[in-house]
């Protein structure tokens, strides 16, 4: 079995040069990485149609920070690989980079962003590099600087690898302690190979959690593919109003935990004009 990269160095040295361009040019890893940001940008639950200011927090050589762009969003990725960095830089990515880490704190002004993410990060704070980390004082740190650089309305998605319950608990427990509500969304829990662990943080207000994924027996990976096919495509959106476009956005309100109505033959049917 395959050991687990946070167990065979740390992040600013595992992630070396040769490293952060293999894993930057890994069409696998990309399509994984693409798919699993599309779902934290859902999580986070974001406005209609209006561009906001995001954190992305690991955000490694900028492939979550294109996903952002890609959805007319404004970012700030922060990292300690500085090879990963690099290999953004080379990407010409929009978002600002910051090379730090995270375990010292995030170094922004209160109320600055309107919502934060990370894909596959997480799970790093979970272990002692050194004599001096401690990681629930890392955790701890980490969280409730983040919480004071959220608006209070915002929410932290962090897609995350959790060795067992043990690292769960410690993590939700320390961003609780920091101020956040929220929980632990689990996606397609029954599938060895596509489960996700997800924690949708919330800074304020009593807010149900998202519905997850492969829960009912269905497979949402065909919204994924569908998603990817469309970006490819230039104006290849369903036209604003018809069925489609409504059919998609109840769909997105459901997954964001948003009451919605149900379906039905009705849903989208143009309505006659009046006399």
């Amino acid at each position: 079995m395959a050991r687990r990269p946070e167990h065979l160095a740390p992040p600013e040295i595992f992630y070396n040069e040769e490293e952060a361009r293999k894993y930057t040019n890994n069409t696998r890893i990309i399509d994984i990485q693409v798919q699993m940001c599309e779902r934290a940008v859902e999580l986070l639950a974001l406005p209609e149609d209006q561009p906001s200011f995001i954190l992305d927090v690991g955000c490694g050589s900028g492939l979550s920070g294109s996903v952002l762009e890609d959805q007319s969003h404004t970012w700030i990725g922060l990292d300690i690989a500085q090879a990963m960095l690099d290999v953004a830089v080379e990407r010409e990515v929009e978002g600002d980079l910051i090379l730090g880490d995270m375990g010292q704190g995030v170094p922004f002004r209160a109320g600055t962003f309107d919502g934060a993410i990370s894909i596959s990060a997480l799970q790093w704070l979970c272990n002692a590099d050194k004599k001096s980390h401690n990681p629930q004082k890392r955790l701890y740190k980490f969280f409730s600087s983040l919480f004071s650089c959220l608006t209070r309305t915002a929410r932290a998605v962090f897609q995350f690898y959790p060795e067992n319950a043990s690292q769960i608990e410690l993590v939700t427990s320390q961003a609780m302690k920091a101020g956040f509500l929220g929980g632990l969304v689990v996606d397609f829990p029954n599938s060895a190979k596509a489960k996700k662990y997800f924690l949708v943080l919330m800074t304020g207000g009593l807010a149900q959690l998202p519905q997850a994924l492969g829960t009912d027996g269905s497979s949402e990976q065909v919204d994924y593919a569908k998603k990817r096919e469309m970006a490819k495509r230039a104006r290849g959106k369903p036209l604003k109003k018809s069925r489609d476009w409504i059919l998609a956005k109840k769909e997105r309100r459901r997954r964001q935990g948003k009451e919605t109505r149900a379906d039905t033959r009705y849903t989208g049917r143009k309505r006659p004009d009046s006399f």
